[in-house]
């Protein structure tokens, strides 16, 4: 809806319109009442006014055309208008400039065109308002009409002893003044609404003056100017535009004025008259020898052809209806034979009805979900029996019930108040809640009612809010393996720099060394200095000896030797006493049933170990370790347990934030050799990790350092 002041300024500008054509119509008319010597005087000026006025209509008329309401006949009439002001302009310029030889003969051409023009909106209003049938009778009364009214109009208006052509223009100007009067009056007493009576008046004002004009046009006697021709046209031009304007489609339209009753028979009477009047004037006029006989034997087919075909529509209706009749009897007659097998079917139906009614209220009652159905107060007309079970009441105090009474009668939070409107509702039982979920339909009626299809989600809320915290859970996981693996890459990266620099300043500078000293030594031989040589060889043979010692302990960083040379369970013995001496720490060392385990296993397993003892030095202040190896099942298994001060195993997230990776480092090597890896600790109660791996199934190497975290 548009604003206030905007639909008011529509209505303000809704008035301009007709407010100017009521001010040109009062203009034109004035000009010719009242100064009717300054017009007829004024070459051209008459004319001009007709051509302005009928100029006007047509845009008024054009505009109105892009409104919704406007007449399908607009454009038609709009098209009239101009032709008529295209017509006036050329008896202006004719004025003016008195060249133009105008009477009957070609000119007439142009007025038939434009009587055809204003024909055409009488088909859209018949199309309109009637049926095919009576769209055909009334065609043929239409046409009656005008062909007796066109030979009585065309007997009066003919000059005496008139050529040929002036006998065709005489009998132009008559069929257009008798066809415009015959199809706009037939609209206009078939469907007397304001808007076919107003056409039709306006069509008749300009019959009357094309009949004016066609005698004069006949007799050679028109003068441009005479004000009984060009006021009417100017006027009536103006008053279409205004009558097209003023009324909307709506009240235009056959839906909001139906046919008379009277219309028909009135019409009917008017055509034979009209008929019978035009045959009795021609014989008059030929028994007067006003008419040749060859003519009036022509006029006489004529009227007698336009009856024998109003006959003939007529009978064609008839048999039509009596068939129509004889079809609706036969249709009467299977109807009645219908109706009886369709009383069979009814009761038939009536009892399926039945069965169909106790069989929907068993459903209703063996529903799973709970079923309620609402009037429009939010009343409780009926529940079903599993509704009643969820609420822990019986049925008949569920019934009957105000929904609000009922929501506070029970044990629920206030999102059950709400749950018809919300969908969404929680009950309280036991102190466990139970969460409810509601589906309304609208019930048609008068008043209207809701059905409430309850269902109990509580299993589903329970499983979304599982699902919830696995999915939190592997996001934080995720989170931990990527900042697992920029640390680990981190470390790997640091280890390749320290190797390439301890690679770089010792064994890579003393090769170098002693390939100079080589040098030496071979320019010695070569010189014949055969002891100094055999001294520089010794000393080289020294110094590559100590390189080869330093690339031992460089390897050994990367793989124990021990655990190279001797295996997984005395690599671990040893080194788990060798951390007991050097950090004063009771040690205690587990085996069983560890024989063959695939290099890559003892790798990861000694790895393991090395970390879980070296966070138990730097983090537990831990008295005493116990390492259990064993293989069991066709899995190793891995136990380190300390009595140092634990930590809360909750918090190894922070840890791990915190820069702390250890643990979780172990955490992603086990895992990703398909172990798993598991730490129990509490703060002041030690803390034990146990990593299981399996002897069968070991993904490649991926090594790790041993850092400083937990």
């Amino acid at each position: 809806m548009g604003h206030p002041m905007g639909t008011e300024a529509g209505r303000n500008r809704s008035w301009v319109t007709p407010a100017a054509l009521l001010l040109a119509m009062g203009v034109v008319a004035g000009a010719y009442l009242f100064a009717p010597r300054a017009v007829g005087r004024t070459r051209g000026l008459s004319d001009a006014l007709v051509a302005i006025a009928c100029l006007l209509a047509t845009i008024v008329i054009a505009r109105r055309r892009a409104d919704t309401e406007e007449w399908r006949s607009a454009r038609f009439l709009a098209f009239g208008t101009l032709s008529l002001a295209a017509i006036a302009l050329l008896f202006a310029v004719q004025d003016i400039r008195q060249d133009l030889d105008l009477g009957p003969g070609a000119f007439d051409v142009l007025f038939v065109l434009v009587a055809l023009v204003f024909l055409v909106p009488v088909g859209f209003e018949f199309a309109d308002h009637f049926n095919r049938e009576d769209r055909r009778e009334i065609g043929a009364d239409v046409a009656l009409i005008a062909a007796a009214l066109a030979t009585i109009l065309y007997l009066v208006m003919r000059p005496e002893d008139a050529d040929p052509r002036v006998s065709t223009s005489t009998a132009v100007f008559a069929l257009i003044a008798a066809g415009g009067i015959s199809a706009y009056g037939a609209l206009a007493l078939w469907v007397p609404s304001v808007a076919h009576i107003g056409q039709f008046l306006i069509v008749g004002v300009f019959s009357v003056s094309v009949l004016t004009f066609g005698q004069d046009w006949v007799l050679g006697t028109y003068d441009p100017g005479s004000r009984p021709i060009d006021m009417p046209f100017a006027l009536g031009a103006l008053a279409l535009a205004f009558l097209i304007h003023v009324l909307p489609r709506q009240v235009h339209a056959g839906s909001m004025a139906p046919p008379t009753r009277y219309g028909r028979p009135v019409l009917t009477t008017v055509a034979v008259t009209t008929a019978c009047g035009a045959l009795g004037l021609v014989a008059a006029f030929e028994q007067d020898g006003l008419v040749e006989v060859p003519q009036g034997q022509a006029l006489i087919a004529l009227l007698a052809l336009a009856i024998a075909i109003r006959i003939l529509v007529n009978q064609v209706r008839s048999t039509h209806a009596t068939r129509a009749v004889r079809d609706a009897l036969d249709q009467k007659e299977v109807a009645l034979r219908e109706t009886d097998k369709a009383l069979a079917r009814l009761q038939r139906a009536n009892e399926t009805l039945r069965d169909s009614e106790e069989r929907l209220r068993l459903v209703f009652e063996a529903a799973v979900d709970g079923i309620v159905e609402l009037d429009d107060k939010d009343v409780i007309v009926r529940a079903n029996e599993a509704f009643s079970q969820m609420l822990d009441l019986p049925q008949a105090m569920v019934e009957g019930q105000a929904w609000t009474a009922l929501a506070a009668a029970i044990d629920a939070d206030e999102t059950f108040a709400t749950l018809p409107s919300t969908g969404q509702g929680t009950l309280m039982r036991e102190g466990n809640a139970i969460y409810l979920e509601a589906r309304t339909s609208l019930i048609p009626g008068d008043p209207p009612r809701r059905l409430l299809l309850v269902r109990d989600v509580t299993a589903q809320r329970v499983a979304d809010q599982t699902i919830r915290s696995l999915f939190k859970f592997l996001q934080d996981r995720d989170e931990d393996r990527t900042r697992i693996m920029r640390r680990t890459n981190a470390a790997i990266e640091s280890e390749r720099n320290r190797i390439a620099r301890d690679l770089h300043d010792g064994p890579v500078q003393g090769v170098s060394a002693a390939s100079l000293s080589l040098e030496a030594v071979l320019l010695m031989l070569r010189a014949g200095e055969l002891g100094e040589g055999i001294d520089v060889l010794m000393k080289v043979k020294q110094e590559l000896s100590e390189e080869a010692d330093n690339l031992r302990r460089l390897m050994s960083g990367l793989r124990p030797p021990l655990l190279e040379e001797r295996g997984l369970v005395p690599a671990l013995r040893e080194t788990l006493d060798k951390f007991g001496r050097d950090h004063d720490i009771d040690t205690t060392f587990t085996t069983q049933n560890v024989e063959e385990v695939p290099q890559d296993l003892e790798t990861l397993a000694y790895r393991v170990v090395q970390e879980a003892l070296s966070n138990a030095n730097k983090h537990a202040g831990a008295t005493t370790i116990a390492v259990t190896v064993e293989a069991l099942a066709g899995q190793l298994r891995i136990e380190i347990v300390d009595d140092g001060v634990g930590f809360d195993s909750a918090k190894a997230r922070e840890y791990l934030q915190m820069g702390r990776v250890g643990l979780a480092s172990m955490r992603e090597r086990v895992e990703l050799a398909n172990g798993t890896f598991m730490v129990h600790s509490n703060p002041g109660r030690g803390t034990t990790v146990l990593a299981t791996l399996p002897l069968e199934s070991v993904p490649g190497p991926r090594e790790f350092v041993v850092n400083d975290a937990s």
